[in-house]
């Protein structure tokens, strides 16, 4: 029998964990494996246990969301992480993709997206509700306005095979060697690929290719 999906919910408000722990009874596949009102109970939490996927809010006493990534990034913990929040500022959702977060959810669409979230980030992928694709598409274009490729979301020339495959494994936030290693081709192909996909798609960062890998539906 497959083990089950261990999640843990961090939260200030007992009643969105509730919510969330009930969806998450419905699916036979997953278990809420603890659960956080504090972003400092969060990390202590993680120090003696173990979980697949963490839900996260931002906005938690403490030590926020942000803290709480950051920590995780310092200790190198392995969790995958959804963040789920009210807030959508499309600024703030780029500051957490770029901080290692696999996937953001509002919560006012959670019923509709928390069971699928949890399953796509368990296998490596990426995860956003529409409205966040459209809120951090709709700011990469405001910061992109001499950017005629970006605006209309297509390249300037088109992504070979392996380019995509090169992309969909930077998202999952796999270094050049681990990349390589999986794609059994070499490191200098590999930084080869990555510069032709900043250069066609015009971006300067990984963030940037996250964005454009979600919005185009390739994670």
């Amino acid at each position: 029998m497959r083990d089950k999906i261990r999640v843990h919910i961090a939260d200030d408000h007992e009643v969105v964990i509730e919510g969330v722990s009930a969806l998450i009874n419905t699916d036979d596949s997953i278990q809420v494996e603890g659960y956080s009102l504090t972003g400092k109970d969060v990390v202590e939490w993680f120090k003696n246990n173990k979980a697949d996927v963490l839900i996260l809010d931002i906005n938690m006493p403490k030590l926020d969301g942000i803290g709480v990534l950051k920590t995780f990034r310092n200790r190198s913990f392995q969790q995958k992480t959804i963040i789920l929040s009210g807030l959508s500022d499309p600024k703030i959702v780029q500051e957490m993709i770029a901080l290692g977060a696999n996937g953001f959810i509002e919560k006012g669409s959670a019923s509709e997206h928390i069971i699928q979230a949890i399953k796509a980030v368990h296998r490596g992928e990426q995860y956003y509700s529409d409205e966040i694709k459209d809120s951090l598409f709709d700011l990469y274009i405001n910061e992109s306005k001499t950017d005629e490729a970006i605006k209309s979301s297509v390249a300037d020339e088109p992504l070979t095979e392996r380019e995509i495959e090169v992309l969909k494994l930077i998202t999952q936030e796999l270094s050049t060697a681990e990349i390589a290693d999986k794609l059994n081709i070499t490191v200098k192909t590999i930084e080869t690929h990555r510069r032709n996909l900043y250069k066609k798609l015009k971006v300067k960062n990984v963030v940037g290719l996250a964005i454009y890998a979600v919005k185009n539906n390739i994670v």
